[in-house]
């Protein structure tokens, strides 16, 4: 239902921003779960930067070192954090968060343009399932051709 809603509200359109801010939006509205949802952008060599996004305030800037937007950054890899105390070097852009759902973002090239940050007031909000799923709409909405 979310993919086909996305699908539909996203064709056609080739900004991206315009389409981060339609993904975020979705995403956050369709579960309970997420407190924050949103895009950290690719914006200069090893840095991310905060973009279109729901819910409270997020991080302005976020070097891929640092806590698990950085390292899906870092390494290509979906981060699916059940504690975000027990991860090391997790920043803590709201003090309210639980847990993380991380995702690269690739455009139809490849290359890493985002990640896609999902926060959660509960431990342990997120499986895998809910990272393949939301990994074949980032796969479809910006990896398109």
């Amino acid at each position: 239902m979310l993919a086909k809603s996305i699908q539909s509200l996203t064709e056609g359109e080739d900004d991206t921003v315009a389409l981060m801010a339609t993904v975020a939006c979705e995403v956050h509205h369709s579960d309970d779960r997420f407190d924050w949802t949103g895009f950290y952008r690719v914006t200069a060599p090893e840095m991310l930067k905060i973009g279109p996004y729901q819910g409270g305030h997020g991080c302005l800037q976020i070097p891929f070192s640092r806590g698990v937007c950085g390292a899906a950054a870092r390494t290509g890899n979906v981060q699916l954090v059940a504690d975000v105390d027990a991860f090391p070097g997790h920043i803590a852009c709201a003090t309210s968060t639980r847990s993380e759902l991380v995702l690269p973002v690739l455009n139809a090239d490849g290359d890493l343009i985002a990640v896609f940050d999902i926060d959660s007031d509960q431990p342990d909000a997120f499986s895998e399932s809910d990272a393949e799923a939301l990994k074949a709409i980032l796969t479809d909405v910006f990896a398109r051709s």
